[in-house]
């Protein structure tokens, strides 16, 4: 297991009270290894990786999209996930 490629992203928890509601924003990495895709509480073995994009919103960063065998999991990012991406394209490449 070999670490290719790393990118942060954010999320965004909500806590809701009887008289509030307060978002609270957590950075967490991404992990590109050889074998899998790793978040913090979730694992994708590459070959059920089929792409990874990106899309910029405004100013404040986008949206990171792992298209998966299960689906479409979205992550906020706030800096460029481009290397991140092109670090996958390149490993899929060799598969």
């Amino acid at each position: 297991m070999n670490l290719i490629a790393k990118q942060t992203y954010s999320k965004v928890i909500r806590e809701v009270s009887s008289i509030e509601q307060r978002d609270t924003e957590q950075e967490r990495t991404m992990y590109l290894y050889d074998d899998k895709v790793v978040t913090q509480y979730r694992e994708f073995k590459i070959h059920d990786v089929l792409d990874i994009s990106y899309r910029f919103i405004g100013d404040d960063g986008g949206l990171l999209y792992l298209h998966t065998n299960n689906g479409v999991y979205p992550y906020i990012v706030r800096s460029s996930p481009k290397a991140f991406v092109e670090a996958f394209k390149e490993f899929q490449k060799t598969l």
